[in-house]
């Protein structure tokens, strides 16, 4: 990392640490964080963070904002859904706003005054987008929008939606739409349940409704209807890269409090074995590698020395998110993290076939 990329890790694992970590218990209780949080992550500049100065955002690239998602894994405080927000959302709006519409949501967002979140499941559709059932029909200078949408993160309390809906009669993809919906005060809009969920207790989670909600036909995400779909394949790979980052974050985080564990653990009196083998981790994690063809690490920074997410932070910030983020379909999440493309399809595919073979003759 560079030296600024460096400092905005710095600042962010200060506020994982010491203003997130804390109130972990508490807002998994609750099921979201408090609302202020939000304002707080504003002020010290980490929302947008790769959204453009002229639209209140911190003017860098993707690898600043990689380097508060992985603080925030390492603070193990995932609560605030700072991924959709500013990883996510933002750049929707940037790729496809209007001038205007940069200009009034992005600041917004940027300051924490807006909370924003994508809303793209239904009820009966999941990732078949081309089969939403929620439409925004026009009437005169509106769009009137009736339909439901299920397990929204930051929808409990998202000030902006940017909603997927038909605005055509086209069946498939060509009817689909990206709308602004500016929920304060809605007519019509109403949220459903806070869902309670196996994991990420502290992240809300929630049912959207819309029951003839008008909004300006100017919030539409685009030149004319009917691009959604396209929108949606165009920001699918930061999606990816944003998911991707996290999980090699994880990764790192289990493997250093896996050794942690192991060199403290003691059993009927005695040191535990394991604490005697607990540095050859980094070892065997750079192994499960190499054995793929590259010298790339799964290792966590400060147990076993190698800092394989800040690779990603050096990747070249130029070019489209589609560009960034362009490797094959065999990849695992860490070797996307850390820049390095290993296409593991085939080897995977031999591997789980063995597996089951192996499988198959236990049982028989």
């Amino acid at each position: 990392m560079d030296e600024e990329t460096d400092r905005i890790a710095e600042l962010a694992q200060s506020f994982f640490d010491k203003e997130c970590a804390p109130n972990e218990r508490k807002w998994a209780e609750q099921q979201h964080v408090d609302r202020e949080i939000w304002n707080r992550a504003g002020e010290l500049g980490l929302l947008c963070m790769s959204v453009p100065e002229q639209y209140g955002g911190g003017g860098g690239n993707f690898g600043h904002e990689a380097a508060v998602l992985i603080e925030q894994v390492r603070a193990l405080s995932g609560s605030l859904g700072l991924a959709v927000h500013s990883g996510i959302v933002a750049h929707y709006v940037l790729a496809y706003g209007t001038e205007e519409q940069k200009s009034v949501w992005l600041p917004k967002m940027a300051s924490g005054e807006m909370v924003a979140a994508i809303a793209m499941t239904e009820p009966g559709t999941g990732s078949d987008l081309q089969s939403v059932a929620t439409k925004a029909v026009a009437d005169g200078d509106e769009y009137v929008i009736n339909g439901s949408k299920t397990f929204i993160s930051n929808g409990l309390q998202a000030d902006l939606v940017v909603l997927v809906a038909k605005t055509g009669a086209e069946a498939g993809a060509s009817g689909v739409s990206l709308i602004g919906v500016e929920t304060n005060g809605l007519s019509g809009f109403s949220r459903g349940r806070n869902l309670e969920k196996i994991g990420m207790h502290g992240q809300d989670t929630c049912e959207l409704f819309f029951d003839d909600v008008r909004v300006p036909r100017s919030n539409l995400l685009g030149e004319t209807e009917g691009e959604g779909f396209i929108q949606l394949m165009q920001q699918l790979p930061q999606e990816r890269l944003v998911i991707a980052v996290a999980a090699a974050a994880v990764i790192e985080k289990c493997v250093e409090l896996a050794v942690e564990y192991s060199q403290d653990r003691e059993a009927f009196g005695a040191r535990s074995s394991t604490s005697r083998t607990a540095g050859s981790c980094s070892l065997n994690a750079t192994r499960s590698v190499r054995s793929r063809g590259r010298s790339s690490t799964i290792a966590s920074r400060s147990t076993c020395g190698a800092n394989s997410t800040s690779r990603v932070l050096r990747r070249p910030s130029s070019g489209s998110p589609t560009s960034s983020a362009r490797w094959p379909t065999g990849v695992c999440s860490s070797s996307v993290a850390t820049g390095t493309c290993v296409n593991t399809r085939s080897r995977s595919s031999s591997s789980t076939r063995g597996s089951r073979r192996s499988t198959a003759a236990r049982t028989r």
